[in-house]
């Protein structure tokens, strides 16, 4: 799940399904928005971005965030990271990012971050794959 906060300080957020490490030196990862997306501009805007990644458990949250137009941090805990961006509460892990780049490719525009924080914690990820939520299984 990606989040940002506009000027006035709105928390903004969705779930993305297409991020990505780019870089060890400097540290960089990149997330994937769909130029429709109503909340781009925030994210562009912004200058900076979350990627909070969800506990198993947090199906519930990243479907909320992927088909609630209106109102999806109402109700959430979360917090201001180190560059502004919303850290959701209870969340597996956190990469907290300031915008380097901005790419356009496809139908989408590509943010890539420059990682200011990382938090991570115990748990097992929420995967999404196949078009579905699955569980990692043990080896």
């Amino acid at each position: 799940m990606a989040t940002t906060r506009a000027g006035d300080g709105n928390p903004h957020g969705l779930t993305i399904n297409s991020f990505s490490s780019l870089s060890l030196a400097p540290q960089l990862v990149m997330v994937a928005i769909d130029r429709s997306c109503a909340v781009l501009r925030a994210f562009e805007a912004s200058g900076h971005f979350a990627v909070n990644i969800l506990r198993e458990g947090q199906k519930g949250l990243s479907v909320r965030f992927a088909q609630q137009p209106e109102g999806r941090f109402d109700g959430i805990e979360w917090m201001i990271g180190d560059t502004g961006s919303p850290i959701l509460d209870g969340v597996l892990g956190v990469l907290d990012c300031r915008t380097v780049q901005v790419v356009d490719t496809g139908d989408h525009r590509v943010l890539v971050g420059e990682v200011v924080s990382v938090t991570i914690g115990d748990g097992r990820p929420l995967v999404f794959f196949a078009s579905d939520y699955a569980k990692l299984e043990s080896a």
